[in-house]
């Protein structure tokens, strides 16, 4: 979703994990025993994100709230939704511009871009984290994700390979009559096309449309959704 903005993915053509290590950088382990240089990385991915702003795809979908109740269920830990002007966004691998202390994770101290330094504590005397979820490491908000999507009339899936869980079995929680679309330049083979309208085109150009056909349903109009 954010690579159109500018923003690496991890695993893709270009993705952080093609130059990095993933065990060096967000491990548990990792943070024990270099966390100068756990710091360092994503100080430099949070300076990198406040250069890159939210494209067509974000803003259609704060568009999308004039209309509907829009819940954004994301694995990207930027924050180019909130700024698009989306109001309701769970963040299943946490947020890049939060800290968190190292010994409770209910204590969040929100960054606003600056740097975590290596002399940051939080109210209980520990050093701040970032606020991500490493590997290793439990994905706690999948409930509730999982019952944003058991309650969705319309599911939108987009800019996923659809190969990372537990965030990828979200869409079995779709009900039934839910109608589910799925938007990425590259369709994964494992897509239900019965299930699923398939639109392979990228989210800063297939969402303004898509969002424009169910405004336009809303109000009452014929326009269909899918491609044209």
């Amino acid at each position: 979703m954010s690579a159109e903005s500018g923003v690496p993915t991890f695993r893709g053509a270009g993705g952080w994990w093609n130059e990095f290590r993933a065990e060096d950088l967000a491990t548990p382990e990792a943070w024990a025993t270099h966390p100068r240089r756990v710091l360092d990385f994503y100080n430099f991915r949070r300076r990198q994100l406040y250069s890159v702003e939210p494209n067509a795809g974000h803003r259609a979908l704060a568009e999308l709230e004039k209309t509907h109740r829009v819940s954004i269920v994301t694995q990207n830990i930027d924050n180019l939704h909130e700024r698009a002007g989306s109001t309701q966004v769970l963040h299943l691998h946490g947020e890049l511009d939060v800290a968190r202390s190292s010994i409770d994770p209910s204590l969040l101290y929100p960054l606003n871009g600056r740097d975590i330094l290596m002399t940051d504590r939080c109210a209980r005397g520990s050093p701040l984290r970032p606020h991500v979820v490493w590997f290793g490491e439990a994905v706690t908000a999948i409930p509730a994700a999982q019952a944003l999507v058991e309650t969705a009339d319309v599911l939108l899936v987009v800019g996923t390979s659809l190969m990372v869980y537990p965030a990828a079995g979200l869409i079995d929680f779709a009900q039934t009559a839910a109608r589910c679309f799925l938007v990425d330049p590259h369709i994964p083979p494992s897509v239900d096309a019965d299930r699923f309208t398939c639109i392979a085109e990228p989210a800063g150009v297939a969402l303004p449309r898509l969002v424009h056909t169910l405004q336009a349903e809303e109000a009452g109009g014929p326009e269909a959704v899918g491609p044209k």
